[in-house]
């Protein structure tokens, strides 16, 4: 005997518990306010100690679009994309029918009994519950009814798959940081779900929860945070920067947090400013200015704007002036898919701008190296006086992963081969452009050093050694052979690659990025099917030499990315031209996340060709 919100489901095979190892995903309208109750559902189960990660695929407009939220629970602690979803919740009329299709046989689809459907399915399990009501019936006013319904599925779950309620408050006495008025608006709903469900629902499918001990000594953090606190931490003296899906979150945290690091009670004015320019030529215009006059600067944006700064990166890679410049990386133009996730500004950022240029890129694979990063940078960009981008991307700058506490760097600040007046005073000559020690790296002086001898003229093309204008021939092609040094030193101070190695594995796997995750979890299935791999990922253009190292060592090499034509593949072959032939492009470009089981089966299916 059920109650009338269960349905019978006669073709679902009984079989045991699946206990924190299962993706359950959320269908709700973007602007609905379902961020908050799908936070409090992954910072509660993060609270009962199992591995959680939280995917959002959202829409480019403000409000009104279908939007979906994915938690991924896992035992093992796979934080990737998992490829299937066991439960779903449908709170929007306009995605209904897709979502209940979307439920994998001897599933659960939850739905508010307010979206009036044909249940046309007997193979997974099915759950409507009263969201509306409960949310009519709570403390809330009538203007937010609307908003707080959606915790009626927080309350639902909480009681079918046993979340621990005291950490569902806890998760919600930290979102709205401990004010008693919206804790209790949004809780009572949540009881009241939670107590309508034990009282109405039969469980007829195997997804639960238990407590773990998998997530102590970790925290919940999105790479864009992580990534603001790093440049904190490393010192940021001036960012500036224009809004832009999925980067504004990363200036507008280092905005709201810079203050409680670096203000002082009494302190006449600030040692830092942060401005919001009219775009993002004037952008990175104010930041290169300011990397000039010997300031940490740094300005942050995605794809289209990496367009628009163009000119001033190769200016400032040619008048060899320190700045950072974080790419968050997305599909495409305003026109494209702005909200999804890619890794299609390698070849773009590399290159940027007029003539022979190459930049430096650092590519964190976790939030965690999003806030190394932050830091390391701003050390790389004044020791080697050039640009270096950081190539994060939306997937790991906007959805929350689990992470370590971040730590103060332990080093010093380098500054770089830069003169004062003491040092100068020892000087009987000096050249803003000589390579004395033939690294490639020459001395500078800033804006401030009184000394006579510390003035240099700042040119972004010809100039000779000493900085003066010079369309001399020679004085270019020396200039040019220099800067190319320089960045063949930039391979010892970069991020090394990390390498993973399988005892007697002749496959090599080489990823970067947020690819991390679902490479990881393919190489368990890979190794299950009695494919052993080595996985090298890559943090930094230039190649480290750990990585000239692995591509000799294996004779067929996956190189697994988020774009289209392969392009950390290219740049592999430009480096090692003699073994162009080892390297085999495994891409996906829909603006989600990889997942590793596809992973696996690309890599499978190219063994089989090999043989």
């Amino acid at each position: 005997m059920t109650t009338p919100q269960v349905k019978e489901a006669p073709d679902i095979k009984q079989k045991r518990d699946a206990v924190n190892d299962f993706s359950m995903t959320v269908a709700t309208m973007n602007g609905s306010g379902s961020q908050t109750s799908n936070l409090t559902l992954l910072r509660a189960l993060f609270k009962m100690g199992i591995p959680v990660s939280g995917k959002n695929l959202f829409p480019s407009n403000i409000q009104g679009l279908p939007t979906w939220y994915t938690i991924r629970l896992s035992h093992k602690g796979y934080l990737a994309r998992r490829n299937t979803q066991e439960i779903v919740v449908a709170m929007n009329a306009d995605t209904f029918v897709e979502d209940l299709a979307s439920v994998v046989p001897g599933g659960a689809f939850y739905y508010g009994d307010h979206l009036k459907f044909e249940i046309n399915r007997n193979d997974i399990s099915i759950y409507s519950f009263p969201a509306k009501q409960l949310a009519k019936e709570s403390a809330a006013p009538a203007s937010l009814r609307d908003y707080v319904a959606n915790m009626a599925y927080v309350g639902v779950l909480a009681h079918m798959l046993d979340i621990d309620m005291q950490k569902i408050r806890e998760a919600l006495e930290y979102h709205f940081d401990n004010k008693e008025k919206p804790i209790a608006i949004n809780m009572g709903v949540i009881e009241a779900a939670y107590a309508w469900s034990a009282a109405n629902l039969k469980k007829t499918d195997p997804y639960r929860v238990e407590p773990m001990d998998k997530t102590t000594g970790y925290v919940m953090a999105d790479g864009n945070t992580a990534a603001a606190l790093g440049a904190i931490f490393g010192g940021v003296q001036f960012a500036a920067w224009y809004p832009i899906t999925p980067a504004s979150s990363l200036a507008e945290t280092l905005a709201q947090n810079i203050g409680k690091f670096r203000d002082v009670e009494g302190q006449d004015g600030k040692t830092y400013a942060i401005v919001q320019a009219e775009d993002e030529l004037a952008a990175i215009g104010m930041a290169v200015g300011a990397g000039w006059s010997g300031l940490r600067a740094m300005t942050s944006t995605s794809g289209p704007g990496i367009s628009l700064m163009t000119e001033f990166a190769g200016l400032a890679y040619y008048a060899e002036i320190p700045i950072v410049i974080w790419d968050v990386q997305r599909v495409g133009p305003a026109t494209g898919l702005p909200t999804r996730t890619s890794q299609g500004d390698i070849l773009t950022t590399h290159f940027l701008g007029h003539g022979d240029t190459q930049h430096i890129l650092l590519i964190p694979g976790s939030a965690q190296e999003c806030f190394e990063f932050g830091w390391k940078a701003f050390d790389i960009a004044e020791h080697m006086q050039a640009p270096v981008f950081v190539m994060s991307d939306l997937d790991l700058g906007m959805n929350q992963w689990m992470v370590k506490p971040f730590e103060y760097p332990e080093t010093p600040m380098d500054r770089g081969k830069i003169l004062w007046e003491k040092d100068l005073e020892k000087l009987a000559k000096w050249k803003r452009f000589e390579d004395v020690e033939k690294d490639g790296i020459t001395w500078r002086t800033v804006p401030g050093n009184k000394h006579p001898k510390s003035a240099w003229f700042t040119r972004g093309t010809g100039h000779n050694e000493a900085g003066a204008y010079s369309e001399r021939a020679a004085d270019w092609e020396a200039n040019m052979a220099r800067l190319k040094k320089k960045f063949e030193t930039a391979r010892q101070y970069v991020p090394d690659a990390v390498v993973e190695n399988a005892k007697g594995a002749e496959v090599g796997i080489i990823a970067y990025g947020s690819s991390d995750q679902a490479v990881l979890e393919a190489r368990d299935y890979l190794a299950e099917d009695g494919l052993k791999t080595d996985y090298l990922r890559l943090r930094a253009v230039p190649f480290t030499d750990k990585v000239g190292q692995f591509v000799k060592d294996h004779s067929v090499i996956y190189v697994v990315e988020m774009n289209r034509d392969g392009q950390m593949n290219k740049l592999l072959q430009l480096e090692y031209p003699p073994f162009a032939t080892k390297f085999h492009s495994i891409t996906k470009h829909d603006g989600l996340s990889l997942n590793a089981r596809w992973v696996a089966e690309k890599i499978q299916a190219g063994e089989q060709r090999n043989d």
